[in-house]
């Protein structure tokens, strides 16, 4: 799959699975932008692509606020000259029953899930637009189909996948293609901290979690990688406004 000089923004890329992402988009040719809320963890991983021999900088941004999305988006254009991929993977967890999440944790998980897929994706359009090419990929989950203790996180991510198609439908005519990936258990510190809520081993959510899906393994973050990497190639110009579960199973 081609990416090879395709300039990428990756938010949430400082660690796990966007990090992951942003190895595999470097290590198949594109120019990165590491963006995380931890500026030492995007420097970390923008350092290691570039070791790699791959090119990449690192940016620190909230994607919650406007004017942090719009500097990033500026800061990359300065630097590679364009920008021609992004995904949407910065994410947080505020998990509760409905009856005891506050305002605060239902409106930092919308915020950053969905108003951040939102902003990103209305700054990268700005440039894609023009350029008559772009791919935006943006993360959903297996939860927005509804998951005990996640009201927020669900929302949002239903949201992400009606925002998915949206985008679609509007972009579709300038070159710009949208879709959305929807990771099951995946292997990564968020489900860790998912562990840790629900007061168990993660290593037995990890053999519980193998055992619900067909292929009998939990997910890793290199397998939603490669889904993305799939989204955002060339050759996939004429796949736009889908939802591709990553799930081990049907």
């Amino acid at each position: 799959m081609t990416v090879s000089n395709r300039v990428a923004i990756v938010t949430g890329s400082g660690r796990g699975i966007g990090a992951e992402t942003a190895r595999q988009l470097a290590r198949h040719g594109a120019k990165v932008v590491v963006t995380d809320i931890s500026e030492e963890q995007a420097d970390g991983v923008a350092q290691e692509i570039v070791r790699a021999g791959g090119e990449a900088i690192a940016r620190t941004a909230d994607v919650s606020k406007r004017d942090q999305v719009e500097a990033l988006f500026e800061a990359c254009v300065h630097h590679f000259g364009r920008v021609d991929i992004l995904v949407n993977n910065a994410g947080i967890i505020r998990d509760n029953l409905v009856h005891k999440m506050t305002d605060d944790d239902f409106d930092a998980v919308v915020g950053v899930h969905l108003k951040g897929t939102f902003l990103c994706s209305q700054a990268a359009q700005k440039y894609m637009v023009p350029q008559k090419y772009g791919r935006i990929v943006n993360f959903s989950s297996t939860s927005a189909l509804g998951n005990r203790g996640q009201v927020n996180y669900a929302a949002a991510k239903a949201g992400i996948q009606g925002m998915t198609k949206t985008l679609a439908i509007e972009l579709g005519r300038y070159g710009v293609t949208c879709n959305a990936v929807a990771p099951g258990f995946i292997e990564s510190d968020m489900t860790r901290a998912t562990a840790a809520r629900m007061g168990i081993d993660f290593e037995q959510l990890k053999e519980y979690s193998a055992k619900e899906t067909a292929v009998q393994r939990v997910g890793l973050p290199v397998d939603v990688a490669h889904t993305v990497l799939f989204f955002a190639a060339d050759e996939s110009s004429f796949i736009t406004g889908q939802v591709l579960y990553v799930r081990g199973g049907v």
